[in-house]
């Protein structure tokens, strides 16, 4: 794990890259970036990893589609689909979002599907986070 102390707020943006990390522990170590007030860009969501086997996470995120409101679905829940969306919830489970520096850690978030060229140029080399290794 990095040393988040040795993480200086500066101008750029922190520029992760999710490719083979884990999804639990990348979203802590952005969310401790965050809060620190650096600004975090996450790439590559849709190459993340999340633990567990093939089948049971199949299942599982089946069954929390399923969960909606009885008189009208469309009010119910809004599940997100996307990678970059369910990283978006993951991280902001973990900021205190009701009070304001949690709302303000939230709006310095970025995530990106795709790594641009113009991200690339930005990319820091600061997380040296664990990998998962399939």
């Amino acid at each position: 794990m990095a040393n988040q102390e040795n993480v200086v707020s500066i101008d750029k943006p922190i520029v992760v890259d999710a490719t083979d990390h884990i999804a639990g522990r990348l979203c802590s170590n952005v969310a401790k970036l965050l809060l620190n007030g650096n600004r975090v860009s996450v790439v590559n969501c849709e190459k993340i990893m999340l633990s567990g086997t093939r089948s049971n996470l199949i299942n599982e995120h089946r069954a929390f589609l399923e969960v909606n409101s009885v008189i009208h679905p469309r009010h119910g829940p809004v599940h997100p689909r996307r990678p970059d969306t369910i990283m978006k919830i993951m991280i902001r489970g973990m900021l205190p979002r009701k009070k304001p520096s949690g709302v303000a850690a939230h709006k310095r978030l970025k995530k990106f599907n795709l790594k641009t060229q113009k991200l690339q140029d930005l990319l820091l080399t600061i997380q040296q986070w664990e990998r998962l290794a399939r």
